[in-house]
């Protein structure tokens, strides 16, 4: 749980179920953001329920891009094997982390392919904010989820002071039509697009004793809305204060995994994770579970065609990664990778503070992180339950890590780190996949990181994209470009990727005190295989 929201309400809860004073609350909480709406191109529906560094300018050529990189010269000298040019900035020099390290196979010196990333600029109808505060008020992307329909068009969900907007692209993501404006929503938790309109997990009113809102799925056809459910409410004692969350759909029901905040009950006060099955029509299903992970810091889901849909969590009081597919996450939860999973150490290192989670043709599954690693991992013998743990962090900073499931409820060994560079920050991590048997690994570096409580600060030094197979090994030297990766992404009929962006400089020099810059411009960008 990284997000200042969070943090705030987490100060109104009662004792957390496993006490620790190293817990530290954000010191400041944002100031409210005024923003003004446009109506270029909006078009409203009313939902049926009771300065970033560079300034926020947009940027128009296609994305150049370097071919080097400090990352593959580090990760090389690490590994023994040959590293790409290296960049201007030199990183330190990396030392051995106790789990597997990617190697570079010797004929893997260039890019396989020529990750040649281009883009097209949309005009917005209304201010975005495109930075939100996460933990110590640390800057974070805020999220944008593209997706894409069964005929090839395009979606892409942002937020705005009048709710959600949901802008319809062409295939080649150009704007074909006014945005859907979801009014009284108010995060992206998730988007599946539909040929004739979409569904959005979001937030909306709620009377709790929290003052807090609920979780709802809303589903639009034809520019109208087909129906709104809620998720949370009185008869289920729970709050959704913030989502964090995961949107899939299989054709048949859409699969809902987000957080939730105890109001009554055995769980009055504390936070959780909820995953709840919902119909075509709007109708809530079986299965799933009211209460899983304690505090998660990262939620993963994947749709099946039948059983339960793949996922996963990082659980604080467990500390670390665990797949918690069709069962929550009880003590038998298997755990992919201990972590110190403290807001701030690994909150937030799934991408746009969730996580991607890709399925091979062959039933295997692969997920990237940001990892601090474990100098040790035990059980915590202050927690008389006997299901805390206590994890110390290897690094202060986090590095690029890539997990593998054999099946959707097995871990399939150790996971691989891509990098090992400690004095890097490593954040924005993301995974998807890339032609039939390759994946798409991204993460942004910063380069003198100062780190205290979890967090980061340093200097924006480039995009990073690799190629690794599915057994994590390089199939390409990093690549830096200028295209930011800091939404859901969407892989199209043809295999290309596409995702939305804020067209600006990023900076991570210092923490977001204020009120959001905006921009009403957002580039659609696209990877093709």
């Amino acid at each position: 749980m990284t997000n200042a929201r969070r943090a705030a309400s987490d100060r109104r809860t009662t004792t957390h179920r496993r006490r620790r004073s190293a817990r530290k609350p954000v010191v400041a909480s944002l100031a409210a953001v005024t923003l003004l709406a446009g109506a270029w191109y909006a078009t409203a529906a009313t939902l049926d329920l009771g300065g970033e560094g560079a300034g926020d300018g947009t940027t128009t050529a296609a994305e150049a891009s370097a071919t080097g990189s400090t990352e593959a010269s580090a990760s090389a000298t690490a590994t023994g094997t040959a590293s790409a040019s290296p960049s201007p900035t030199p990183t330190p020099t990396a030392t051995a982390t106790p789990t597997a390290t990617a190697k570079a196979p010797a004929a893997a010196k260039a890019a396989t392919g020529t990750l040649a990333v281009t883009s097209t600029a949309v005009t917005l109808s209304a201010k975005f904010p495109y930075l939100s505060a996460g933990y110590n008020n640390t800057r974070e992307w805020t999220r944008t989820t593209t997706a894409v329909a069964p005929n090839g068009t395009l979606r892409v969900a942002w937020p705005a002071s009048d709710g959600i907007h949901v802008t319809p692209l062409t295939a080649a993501g150009k704007r074909s039509a006014a945005d859907t404006v979801v009014k009284g929503a108010k995060e992206v938790g998730g988007l599946v697009a539909h040929n004739d309109g979409f569904a959005l997990l979001t937030r909306v009113a709620d009377t709790n004793k929290w003052k807090e809102t609920a979780a709802a799925l809303v589903r639009y056809t034809n520019g109208k809305q087909t129906f709104a459910t809620k998720l949370t409410g009185t008869a289920s004692h729970d709050t959704a204060p913030l989502l964090d969350g995961q949107l899939t759909w299989n054709g048949t029901k859409y699969g809902t995994y987000f957080v939730v905040h105890g109001a009554g009950g055995f769980a009055d006060g504390h936070f959780g994770d909820k995953l709840a099955y919902v119909s075509a029509k709007g109708a809530k299903l079986s299965g799933g579970w009211g209460w899983g992970c304690s505090h998660n810091e990262g939620i993963a889901l994947h749709a099946e065609p039948t059983g339960a849909f793949t996922s996963l969590c990082f659980d604080d009081w467990r500390s670390g990664l665990f797949v918690s597919t069709g069962i929550g996450a009880p003590d038998t939860a298997p755990a992919v990778q201990r972590e110190q999973c403290w807001a701030g150490y690994c909150g937030g290192t799934f991408a746009g503070r969730t996580g991607e989670l890709v399925k091979s043709s062959t039933g295997r599954y692969a997920t990237a992180f940001g990892s601090r690693g474990a100098a040790s991992a035990a059980k915590n013998p202050e927690d008389a339950s006997g299901r805390g743990w206590t994890v110390k962090p290897k690094t202060t900073t986090h590095q690029v890590a890539v997990a593998f499931l054999k099946t959707r409820n097995t871990p399939a060994g150790k996971p691989v780190y891509l990098t090992n560079t400690p004095g890097t920050e490593h954040v924005n991590v993301h995974i998807a996949p890339y032609g039939k048997d390759r994946l798409l690994v991204s993460w942004e570096t910063l380069k003198n990181a100062k780190c205290a409580s979890g967090t980061c600060t340093g200097t924006f030094t480039g995009t990073h994209l690799r190629l690794i197979d599915w057994n994590g090994k390089f199939q390409s030297a990093d690549k830096v470009v200028t295209a930011r990766i800091t939404g859901d992404i969407a892989v199209q009929k043809d295999g290309s990727l596409t995702w939305a962006y804020a067209p600006v400089t990023p900076s991570y020099a210092t923490a977001l005190t204020g009120a959001s810059p905006t921009t009403t411009t957002l580039r659609i960008a696209r990877l093709k295989p």
